[in-house]
C-alpha cells in the first residue's frame, strides 16, 4: 500500500534526505543510521510533541542506498568546485603518506589557496591509496597521476609541505626531488613540528636512561590489568587528582611530555606501589634517586608541548611559524641562565621539589651542569634545524605595512607601499581584519606588494592538516566499516571539506520520490 504525498513535501523530503545525509558524512556514522535510528527517532519526537502532526517520515529518504547516493553526490559536487579553482589560481600543498591497519598505504593531501572571494581557505585535495611500495617516485606519479586526471596545472603548485621521511625528502629519489624537475622554482619545507619533535628526542645518556625508566614504570604497571587496578585503588586511598599513567607512544607528538607530566604528578603513587605492593626495592629506589631528572624532563617536555600545540590549528603561515620557533630558541637560553642562578619560576616541578626537601642534595652542581647542557644542545639542534626559518626574511610592512618606513622597503616596492600608507580606506580595513585577510583582499590593487607576500600567507609550514585527516580515517574505518573504500567514497571528502554542496542543484536534478 503505497502512501500519498504532496509533491511540495516530497521535494523538501528530498533536500532533508540530503541534508541528513551530510550530517551522517560528518560524523563519520554507518549510512544506516538514517533508517535504523533517525527515521525512528523523528517518527518518535512527533508523536510524542505534535500528536496531531501528521507522519512526514516517507517523504524523507534515508536508505542505506539512498544515504550512500547522497554523500557521493554531495562530495562530486564538491570536488568539482574545488578543481574548478585550482585550475586558476597558484596554491600551496600539504602531503604525507601513513600505513592504515590493512598494511594499505595511504596518501593525503591538502591544498591552501586563494578563493573567488578573496580570502585564503585550506581544502582537503585528495585521498590515493599505493599499491605496493611509498617510494618518492611511486608518491609522485601519483600525485601527476591526479594533477593530470583532473585538469589542475603542476605549475600552479608554488610551495609544498611534508614530513622528514626519505620518500618525501631523499636529495635524488624523494617525493621533493621529482616535483622540484617539474616545477623548478617551488618552495619546499620539511614540517615544523616534525622538527621540533626531532629536536625532542635528543637527550644526553643520563636523561634518556631516565625517560627509559620511567617508561619501563608505567609499562610494568599498565601491562598488567591486576597491577593497573591495585594502582588505581592506591592512588585513590591517596586521593590522587589522578587514577591513571599514561602510556608513552612515539608517533603521538605530546605524548612523552603528558606521560612524564603525569608520571611526576603521581610520583609518590608510583614509589608507594613498586615498593609496597610489588615489593620491588630496587626500582622504587632507582625511581627515587631520578626524581630531580623527571621534575626536570616533565618541566622542559611541557614547554616543548606549548610550542608544539602553538604550532598547530589551521591558518598556520610562514610569519606565524618563525615567531614560534625563533621565541622558543631564544627563550633556552633564558631558562638555562635561571637555572644556574637557581631561580626555578620557568621549572615548576624542580621548584617544587626544591621547596619540599630540607636538605641540598635534591638538587646538587652535577644536576644543574646536566639540565644547562641539555637546554645548550637543544638550543643549538634547534638552531640547526630551523635554518631556512631562520633566514627567512619577512619584511616590516607585511604586518604592518602603514607603520612601517617604506623609504626601507625594496625599491621596486616603494611606491606602492607609499600608496598604501596613504589609502584611507584601506588602512580601515586592515585595522578590522588583520593582515592576514587584508592582502588577499588587496591583491589586485598592490599587485607587487602581492608578489612579494603571496608566499609568506599561502605556504604551509607543516603537515598538521595531513595528520588531523589521517586521524578522521581511522574513525571512518572503524571494525564495521572496514569494507568502506575510503579513496572512492565521499565520506571523507565531506568529513573534511569545508565547502558547502549545491543541495538545491542535486535534488532538483532527481524525482522526487518519498520512503514507501
Amino acid at each position: 500500500m503505497h502512501t500519498y504525498i504532496h509533491g511540495n513535501e516530497v521535494e523538501k523530503g528530498l533536500i532533508a534526505s540530503y541534508k541528513v545525509s551530510k550530517l551522517i558524512a560528518k560524523c563519520g556514522k554507518s549510512h544506516t543510521i538514517g533508517e535504523t535510528l533517525i527515521i525512528p527517532a523523528v517518527k518518535e519526537i512527533i508523536s510524542t510533541m505534535m500528536p496531531t502532526q501528521k507522519d512526514i517520515t516517507p517523504s524523507i529518504p534515508l536508505s542505506n542506498s539512498s544515504v550512500s547516493s547522497r554523500i557521493d553526490e554531495m562530495a562530486s559536487d564538491i570536488e568539482n568546485k574545488l578543481y574548478d579553482e585550482l585550475k586558476t589560481t597558484q596554491f600551496s600543498l600539504q602531503l604525507d603518506e601513513t600505513t592504515l591497519r590493512d598494511n594499505e598505504a595511504l596518501i593525503l593531501a591538502y591544498v591552501r589557496y586563494i578563493n573567488s572571494s578573496h580570502a585564503v581557505v585550506e581544502e582537503f585535495l585528495f585521498a590515493e591509496k599505493l599499491e605496493v611500495d611509498t617510494k618518492g617516485s611511486t608518491v609522485y606519479k601519483a600525485v601527476e597521476q591526479f594533477f593530470k586526471q583532473k585538469g589542475i596545472p603542476l605549475s600552479n603548485v608554488i610551495a609544498c609541505a611534508t614530513d622528514g621521511a626519505p620518500s618525501m625528502v631523499g636529495r635524488h629519489r624523494g617525493f621533493i626531488a621529482h616535483l622540484k624537475r617539474e616545477v623548478p622554482d617551488i618552495f619546499t619545507i620539511h614540517c615544523v613540528i616534525h622538527r621540533q619533535h626531532l629536536a625532542a628526542k635528543h637527550l644526553s645518556d643520563r636523561l634518556h636512561s631516565t625517560l627509559q625508566a620511567v617508561i619501563k614504570a608505567v609499562n610494568r604497571i599498565k601491562a598488567h590489568s591486576l597491577n593497573d587496578r591495585i594502582f588505581r585503588q592506591l592512588c585513590h586511598e591517596n586521593e590522587e587528582e589522578f587514577e591513571r599513567l599514561l602510556l608513552h607512544t612515539e608517533v603521538r607528538w605530546l605524548s612523552k611530555g603528558n606521560c612524564l607530566r603525569r608520571f611526576y604528578d603521581l610520583y609518590d603513587s608510583v614509589l608507594d606501589f613498586f615498593k609496597c605492593k610489588l615489593l620491588d626495592e630496587k626500582i622504587s629506589t632507582d625511581l627515587e634517586n631520578r626524581r630531580a631528572d623527571v621534575a626536570y624532563l616533565s618541566d622542559i617536555f611541557n614547554k616543548l608541548n606549548e610550542v608544539n600545540i602553538k604550532l598547530q590549528g589551521t591558518k598556520m603561515c610562514l610569519i606565524k611559524a618563525k615567531g614560534i620557533i625563533m621565541a622558543f630558541i631564544s627563550k633556552l637560553d633564558f631558562y638555562k641562565s635561571c637555572l644556574l642562578r637557581l631561580d626555578l619560576n620557568q621549572f615548576p616541578s624542580l621548584k617544587a621539589l626544591k621547596e619540599n626537601q630540607t636538605d641540598d642534595s635534591c638538587l646538587s652542581d652535577t644536576d644543574l651542569d646536566c639540565y644547562s647542557s641539555h637546554l645548550q644542545a637543544l638550543k643549538e639542534d634547534m638552531t640547526i634545524r630551523f635554518k631556512d626559518l631562520k633566514e627567512l626574511k619577512i619584511p616590516e610592512w607585511v604586518v604592518n605595512p602603514f607603520q612601517a618606513d617604506a623609504t626601507n622597503a625594496d625599491p621596486n616596492l616603494v611606491e606602492e607601499l607609499i600608496d598604501l600608507q596613504n589609502d584611507i580606506e584601506g588602512k580601515v580595513l586592515f585595522q578590522q581584519i588583520g593582515y592576514e585577510a587584508f592582502w588577499p583582499k588587496e591583491q589586485d590593487k598592490y599587485p607587487h606588494l602581492w608578489k612579494k607576500i603571496k608566499l609568506l600567507l599561502l605556504a604551509f609550514p607543516s603537515s598538521y592538516l595531513v595528520e588531523k585527516g589521517f586521524s578522521v580515517v581511522l574513525q571512518l574505518l572503524t571494525k564495521q566499516r572496514n569494507r568502506l573504500q575510503i579513496c572512492k567514497r565521499g565520506d571523507l571528502r565531506l568529513c573534511l571539506s569545508n565547502i558547502e554542496p549545491d543541495i538545491i542543484k542535486l535534488a532538483s536534478s532527481h524525482q522526487a520520490q518519498g520512503s514507501h
